[in-house]
């Protein structure tokens, strides 16, 4: 009886959504304390079952006399936070399998709550989504082979201000290494921060990392995924609500130059 009351007033009565703010956590995390959480030893051990089970069952319908591959997560989220953009993006692309990467517990628990309502209330909808309590900066090639991924997002990330702690951010030349391993040929990353330091220092990191180019301005113009960069987060609303500026930087992984 308990355990349904709190699962009554974590929700809101009239959606079914899990309500925020009995999930509030602390805005960032340290990426480079330990935490403990099951991992992945490779990405073949990752419970695809778990995560996409309509997906994957109906796949595995679908190509039981065949020896094709199961579909596998094209779009990661890293640093996912509330899972707006996961949301955002589901609809727009409804056969593509996309995993959101958070730090924070708590954080993590609201985003697959928030996916397991939106499944229960649109039936077939929302079932190419889901989320991960894992540290990104440690464990990516835990979850993704080489050049499995199409799409990144590192939205609104933890600016670290202080020079000491700039080791921590989510994108450096040497963390840049291992997206370009994730990444296919011609897959994106996007980045975008209410920061201008922070913008100028991942648009530098990305310029001068050999295996990245900007995707040009004319291309991003039609790209559907770009208006969702700032609008479908809870970070990005803020700062619109603020009437703040954001920085993007949008690179598109390239083959090694000769």
């Amino acid at each position: 009886m308990a355990s349904n009351a709190i699962t009554t007033r974590v929700k809101s009565q009239s959606s079914g959504l899990p309500r925020k703010r009995f999930y509030r956590a602390r805005a960032h995390s340290n990426p480079l304390s330990d935490s403990h959480f099951p991992i992945p030893i490779s990405p073949a051990e990752f419970d695809y079952s778990h995560h996409y089970p309509h997906f994957f069952q109906s796949s595995r319908e679908h190509h039981k006399n065949e020896n094709a591959p199961f579909p596998r997560v094209k779009f990661a989220d890293v640093g996912c936070g509330f899972g707006g953009l996961l949301v955002g993006l589901s609809p727009l692309f409804p056969d593509t399998l996309m995993l959101g990467m958070e730090l924070r517990d708590k954080v993590t628990e609201y985003v697959k709550e928030r996916i397991l309502a939106l499944r229960a209330s649109n039936p077939g909808q929302f079932e190419n989504i889901s989320v991960v309590r894992t540290n990104s900066m440690k464990y990516l090639p835990n979850y993704f082979e080489k050049a499995q991924l199409s799409k990144m997002f590192f939205l609104f990330p933890d600016p670290h201000f202080k020079e000491k702690n700039h080791r921590r951010r989510v994108i450096s030349l040497q963390l840049l290494d291992e997206y370009a391993y994730a990444l296919e040929v011609g897959g994106i990353i996007y980045t975008v921060t209410d920061v201008e330091e922070l913008g100028d220092w991942m648009r530098s990191c990305l310029e001068d990392h050999p295996l990245f180019e900007p995707v040009p301005v004319e291309e991003l113009e039609t790209d559907p995924v770009v208006k969702l960069l700032t609008s479908a987060t809870e970070e990005g609303q803020k700062v619109a609500r603020n009437g703040g500026q954001t920085f993007r930087a949008v690179y598109r992984r390239i083959k090694i130059k000769e």
